[in-house]
């Protein structure tokens, strides 16, 4: 007979020993003892319905201004705030971006968003029309006063908005830690407009923001654009989902230190866009003339991301050509990935031509403890079929990376089910190789 006090204690030590297996399972790629997931996130945007909104955004926001549950809200045209205002929106808001105007909100430098909104009450950016379609709206902008890798201070963005002044759409300082608001638990679903001169516009774009800007918790789904374009500032993003964008998944530029934990983004072979379609997308500059070489270089430090492109047909989708790279890195990148997975693309990886393969360039990219699944290819350079070296290199011991062939369904916990996916590594079901090369 077990004594009460050894009858209440095993339960607790069974509870913590599978609590522990649990989260070894899941070492690699998100992790979480449950699947964070759920429920704030939607994976079905389309199916929602909404309201007529019953208050409009449009114009200037000077003063601070707060928006309710009970209301839904149209950004009409393009919405600026500024002055130093806040805009505050009580969980569970509602705001809708106008299709005819495709409305988009720039929160300006030195003003913030409060948008806090709850695992069970999230704050939604979305579009209100019947038949919802990537690029119904434009967007969000946060703009903030931390540093550029740009000659002088401060930049303006580029994508034909309108403000009533010119300081509206600046960005960039030398405030490091300045304070955009909180991001946490939002859904941006059908952003990215087109414009004919230039170019598609962001779910959410984040310029200058400062590293005292709390951003959680946010999924962008269906954009026609870039899920998230990180430009310069000192960004830490954590849970940031990104979902079926036609174009990249992250990209991030102009020197921005930027640390993304905890992510996932999950691209579809048939909603991509024919001139990237990417995961990661890494640079520095545009052009190298265009940067100080004073300043820092984009630094990113990725930890627990899961990659993954979903294909019902992997091999076919990759020979007729709808499968891309999942990582592009550009020249003067500091980039380090770890304990993650990257599932299904071809290749892996593409680093730019212009870095030359050598100790002090690939000491500055770093693939550690990651999981390579499924791909045609691991590690390339640009314009270069052979990949021996760089495969060498990565594949060596000190890296601790894995390789495997494993479909979807033997891989993550629950991919087919876009009602509660659960993208969390099943380790257990994955048979590792030491095959890192082509199988041709």
């Amino acid at each position: 007979m077990i004594p009460t006090s050894r009858k209440l204690i095993l339960p607790l030590i069974c509870g913590f020993l599978i609590s522990i297996s649990v989260f070894a399972q899941q070492e690699k790629g998100i992790v979480g003892y449950n699947n964070w997931l759920n429920p704030w996130s939607d994976f079905k945007p389309n199916q929602s319905t909404f309201s007529e909104p019953t208050e409009i955004l449009t114009g200037t926001i000077s003063e601070d201004i707060k928006l309710n549950k009970r209301d839904i809200y149209l950004l009409l045209g393009d919405v600026f705030v500024t002055n130093n205002a806040t805009l505050s929106i009580e969980p569970g808001t509602i705001i809708i971006g106008d299709y005819k105007t495709k409305g988009s909100l720039t929160i300006g430098r030195g003003s913030k968003i409060i948008a806090a909104g709850t695992e069970t009450d999230p704050i939604v950016f979305t579009s209100g029309r019947s038949i919802k379609k990537a690029g119904d709206w434009g967007g969000l902008f946060i703009l903030g006063e931390a540093p550029l890798n740009t000659f002088g201070k401060e930049n303006a963005l580029n994508y034909g908005l309108k403000p009533s002044s010119y300081d509206a759409i600046t960005y960039g300082g030398d405030n490091t830690e300045s304070n955009s608001g909180i991001l946490q638990y939002v859904r941006i679903e059908f952003a990215g407009k087109r414009t004919k001169d230039y170019g598609y516009f962001n779910g959410l774009t984040l310029a200058g923001v400062g590293s005292q800007t709390i951003l959680e918790n946010i999924m962008v789904s269906y954009c026609d654009g870039n899920s998230f374009q990180i430009m310069g500032g000192d960004v830490q993003l954590n849970q940031a989902v990104s979902f079926r964008s036609t174009r990249n998944d992250y990209e991030f530029k102009d020197g921005t230190q930027t640390k993304l934990t905890n992510s996932l983004a999950i691209r579809n072979p048939y909603i991509s866009s024919s001139d990237g379609s990417r995961s990661l997308v890494l640079s520095s500059y545009n052009k190298r003339e265009d940067a100080d070489p004073a300043k820092l270089m984009t630094n990113v430090v990725a930890e627990n991301i899961t990659l993954i492109n979903v294909s019902d047909d992997l091999e076919s989708d990759i020979n007729v050509g709808l499968v891309q790279e999942a990582i592009y890195v550009s020249a003067d990148v500091n980039f380090r990935i770890d304990n993650s997975v990257i599932s299904g693309y071809n290749p892996a990886v593409i680093l730019d031509d212009n870095i030359k393969l050598k100790y002090d360039n690939l000491s500055k990219i770093v693939f550690n403890r990651t999981l390579f699944n499924s791909c045609n290819g691991n590690i390339f350079q640009k314009y270069n079929s052979n990949n021996d070296d760089l495969e060498n290199w990565y594949g060596s011991s000190a890296f601790n990376n894995v390789y495997s062939k494993g479909s979807d369904l033997e891989t993550f916990i629950k991919v087919s089910d876009l009602s509660r996916p659960d993208f969390r590594l099943r380790i257990n079901q994955i048979v590792a190789t030491n095959d890192r090369f082509d199988d041709d």
